[in-house]
């Protein structure tokens, strides 16, 4: 590759957050100018961390992160800033710019065509749906035309239109872009190359070709690796046998006996490691809670935003014991906002029976304090504290013991995701409130979510704009607002 090419360039890079053990570790690889790569691995692997450091964000621990210059860079962050919450659609546009940008008003139309929303430009931020907001940051990092772009899962709350109109926006795009996404029909369609990152090694290997060609050679690869595993395995119990037979028959064949207790040992040293972090959760069940029945859930009436204004759709539901009610409707009409109040017990016009524990997932995690534990977060929805329970349902969930130990805040939004179905699982609820729950998850991780919540017993209310994931949990009732 030609070093004139080369736009970025990672040299034996490593990076830590505070005292953990480290993220990355000497991280090397290369990206050329006009590249469209897709960033692959685990929750937690350090995709997002690899984007902070292009930004320079962040700085590396030892080794360089090195950026040609003069080149200008995009990311889609993940968030707004409260201060740029009271900011009007055609100012928050104009802060992507270091210098004023006249006639900017079409350039908003075009990039907000791209991601199907439509807006007043004198509108303010605030006063849009969570989705939407998804929507104007993605937008914001597209509007910059920048020589680098940074998206970080931008096919999350887009709907099947804007999907198509973003995927041939990058697919006409002549710079470099980086992109890390869970969805593979959407990597597959643009990207030519993937960074595969290890979340067991800290470490991570650059292969040429497309999404699916790629994880195709990955799948040959683990299961060659599974192979050479079970094969040593098989070895090492047949000497483990041969020991045990000699090892009571006294003199040289107890000797022998302890020769091949050591080759055993030496066999398990040097074993195949598995690719592990390609594997998927372990399949789970959410325990409903005990003694539930009649009425779970009632509404009489759901608040939407119908012309910037909140108007009451009038609507009759009744979820008992195994009901699961889908609400439908585009971004920013009032989903977010009403299963919030649902599961504050604050809904207007809608009632859940007293005793029923409600099992919350939020999208944005903001029901989670960031500054606990794992740990902390887990035993405080247990009703009866049980170290043993509480471990191997965190273990389930690719939760590893240094994991356990960490902020809330220090982890990946698909960390965050997998720590909020946990919770769920040591809950045991009458009641699930989900709200977008395939955001951010890895996409090994999304069928077996679904069979659980399939396999749920208790009353369910759901948004989600993944129709595969709806059809798999089998919804009985849905409400289009």
């Amino acid at each position: 590759m030609s070093e004139n090419n080369v736009v970025i360039r990672f040299s034996e890079a490593s990076f830590g957050y505070g005292d953990t053990k480290p993220v990355l570790q000497e991280v090397s690889f290369s990206v050329r100018r006009g590249s469209k790569v897709a960033l692959m691995g685990q929750n937690g692997a350090g995709k997002s961390t690899i984007f902070n450091l292009i930004t320079k964000s962040l700085m590396p621990d030892a080794g360089g992160v090195h950026v040609a210059e003069d080149l200008t860079i995009a990311l889609s962050r993940q968030m707004i800033p409260d201060e740029e919450m009271k900011l009007s659609v055609r100012e928050f546009f104009e802060r992507m710019f270091t210098e004023k940008v006249y006639d900017i008003d079409p350039k908003i139309d075009a990039v907000l065509e791209v991601v199907n929303l439509h807006a007043p430009h004198d509108r303010v931020i605030s006063s849009f749906s969570g989705g939407q907001r998804a929507r104007l940051l993605l937008a914001s990092a597209l509007i910059q035309n920048p020589d680098i772009l940074l998206l970080d899962e931008p096919t999350n709350n887009l709907d099947k239109e804007a999907l198509a109109h973003l995927t041939q926006f990058l697919v006409d795009y002549e710079k470099t872009v980086m992109v890390i996404s869970h969805d593979a029909d959407f990597l597959n369609a643009f990207t030519e190359g993937v960074i595969y990152l290890d979340v067991f090694t800290k470490n991570v290997r650059q292969f040429a070709g497309n999404y699916f060609a790629v994880t195709k050679e990955l799948s040959r690869e683990i299961e060659k690796e599974r192979r050479a595993h079970a094969m040593a395995d098989k070895i090492i119990q047949e000497k483990k046998d041969k020991a045990n037979f000699f090892s009571h028959k006294g003199g040289k064949m107890r000797v022998l006996a302890k020769r091949m207790r050591a080759k055993a040992e030496e066999l398990e040293d040097a074993k195949v490691e598995t690719t592990k972090e390609d594997y998927a959760i372990r399949r789970f069940d959410i325990p409903v809670q005990k003694d539930i029945g009649g009425e779970i859930l009632s509404i009489s009436s759901i608040s939407v935003l119908k012309d910037h204004a909140p108007k009451d759709k009038k609507v009759t539901v009744s979820l008992r014991k195994k009901d699961r009610l889908l609400l439908s409707g585009p971004n920013g009409i009032g989903k977010t906002t009403f299963l919030h109040s649902l599961a504050e017990r604050t809904a207007k016009g809608a009632s859940v029976a007293e005793k029923i524990r409600i099992g919350y997932y939020r999208q944005d995690f903001s029901n989670l304090d960031f500054d606990s534990t794992v740990y902390e977060t887990l035993k405080k929805v247990m009703e009866v504290p049980d170290e043993q329970t509480l471990r191997s349902v965190a273990a389930g969930f690719l939760i590893t013991k240094d994991l356990i130990a960490s902020k809330i805040g220090l982890l990946s939004e698909g960390q965050k995701g997998l720590v909020a179905f946990a919770e769920l699982v040591l809950m045991a609820p009458g009641l699930l409130i989900l709200d977008e729950p395939t955001n951010h998850l890895n996409f090994r991780h999304i069928p077996v979510i679904a069979q659980a919540l399939d396999r749920y017993e208790g009353a369910m209310i759901l948004v989600s704009h993944a129709p595969e994931f709806v059809r798999t949990i089998h919804v009985n009732e849905t409400v289009d607002l």
